[in-house]
């Protein structure tokens, strides 16, 4: 990778952290971009180059973990209904889980849900507006999600294998 974009990365992260951490203290409405650049040590142009809005800091890191999950997938993701694509799903839950936990409990459940979804929909290819597999994806997703969140809060949380399991039994639309 060259040098700007290995800067840039630096850059954003520094950004993404910065806002995570003035979260911890503050709703996103009370942190200006002024905080933020303060806080990562950036330059506001390095701000805006990057991000439209605060918001947008924020959208654009659930974006990059799915573009990220996306594109080192070695099965085909067309089919979200397997163990194998829950027990995924779950693993970078918990690699972001931080993130996932500050983002829920700060009121962007919401936000990460319809990345989610648009994500999932992306995966499973067309469907109909008001299709049966349609609900059933976004009942998929959405009891993944939360699932999810609720393993990560957990004081002791159980293996992921066994919560993989236990997802796929409760919400496989193939089982018996």
């Amino acid at each position: 990778m060259d040098k700007r974009k290995e800067a840039n990365l630096r850059v954003k992260k520094a950004i993404t952290d910065s806002v995570f951490e003035l979260m911890k203290k503050a709703d996103l409405r009370e942190i200006s971009v002024t905080d933020i650049i303060k806080r990562a040590g950036v330059a506001r142009v390095s701000f805006y180059r990057n991000y439209c809005s605060k918001e947008d800091v924020l959208i654009k890191l659930v974006r990059d973990v799915l573009d990220e999950f996306r594109d080192t997938a070695d099965y085909d993701l067309s089919n979200v209904y397997t163990p194998e694509h829950i027990r995924r799903c779950l693993a970078y839950f918990k690699k972001y889980g931080s993130y996932i936990v500050n983002l829920h409990k700060c009121g962007y459940g919401a936000m990460i849900l319809s990345e989610l979804n648009a994500f999932h929909e992306s995966i499973a290819g067309s469907m109909p507006f008001n299709s049966a597999d349609r609900y059933r994806l976004y009942t998929f997703v959405g009891a993944l999600y939360k699932s999810a969140v609720v393993w990560l809060t957990e004081e002791r949380p159980a293996p992921l294998e066994r919560v993989s399991d236990t997802i796929f039994s409760a919400l496989s639309p193939d089982r018996a």
